[in-house]
């Protein structure tokens, strides 16, 4: 039989003193983390509901808690599903039933930005391809193109660095909404992001052409120039930059 020296002894006693301690002190934090939780959800809660008494709730949580964390789990999943069939819808151009897809995925995660952004581009879509059937409702596309300003402006507020909202917002701007004085902060900050994006100076360079900023314009296409090996983005960026001239 093995023989357990003194020391081992002591050192193996200390561990257990440690263990012990450290199961009563996560006890102890778990049964105080369900009483405040508990003592909320009481304050919250009309007179007379059920349960009743901060002990009943305390109950309550220790024995649902698990169900409670598998339907966390469950709504984040189901929020990732409806994200993927709105990306799949949008890729077929279904874009109105993307959006409803894309609100169902916020209702699940309000806090990421790329949803939001999705949901603008298919509102862009949806907005940009309405037209006035009779009997249809006149502001559809102001209400569309509303949608999408709102959306692109919620995803940036959510991440500053989130070029694609800006580009998008930019290009709605420039050419949806002949608000191109609005556009170019968002096409300047993209371009930060992404400084070597040629279809972002390109829209940039039209902004600044319709604001009758000539120059700036004529900067952009020669810094496309710069950048593109591509002869036909070569030929529209000289094109576009002689256009330009014409008006100085």
């Amino acid at each position: 039989m093995m023989k357990v020296g003194k020391d081992t002894l002591v050192a193996l006693v200390a561990v257990g003193i440690i263990v012990g301690t450290f199961a009563l002190f996560y006890t102890h934090a778990r049964n105080r983390e369900r009483r405040n939780l508990a003592t909320h959800i009481a304050s919250l809660s009309p007179r007379g509901g059920v349960p009743r008494t901060i002990d009943d709730l305390v109950t309550a949580i220790a024995l649902y808690e698990e169900r409670i964390e598998r339907h966390v789990r469950d709504a984040a999943q189901t929020g990732a599903f409806w994200k993927i069939l709105g990306i799949r819808l949008a890729d077929r151009g279904m874009h109105r039933d993307a959006i409803y897809a894309f609100e169902r995925a916020i209702h699940f995660n309000a806090e990421d930005p790329t949803l939001f952004f999705l949901t603008g581009e298919s509102a862009s879509v949806v907005a940009a391809s309405a037209l006035d059937f009779p009997g249809g409702p006149a502001s559809e596309r102001e209400s569309y193109f509303a949608l999408a300003e709102a959306a692109f402006l919620r995803a940036i507020d959510m991440d500053v660095t989130y070029g694609r909202p800006r580009f998008s917002l930019g290009v709605m701007y420039t050419f949806d909404l002949d608000r191109p004085e609005d556009a170019i902060p968002q096409l300047e900050r993209f371009l930060q992001i992404s400084p070597r994006d040629v279809a972002g100076m390109f829209v940039l360079a039209r902004a600044y052409f319709m604001t009758e900023q000539l120059l700036p314009a004529i900067e952009l296409y020669e810094r496309i120039l710069n950048i593109s090996r591509d002869p036909s983005i070569r030929a529209e960026a000289e094109a576009n930059m002689n256009l330009v001239r014409n008006f100085m």
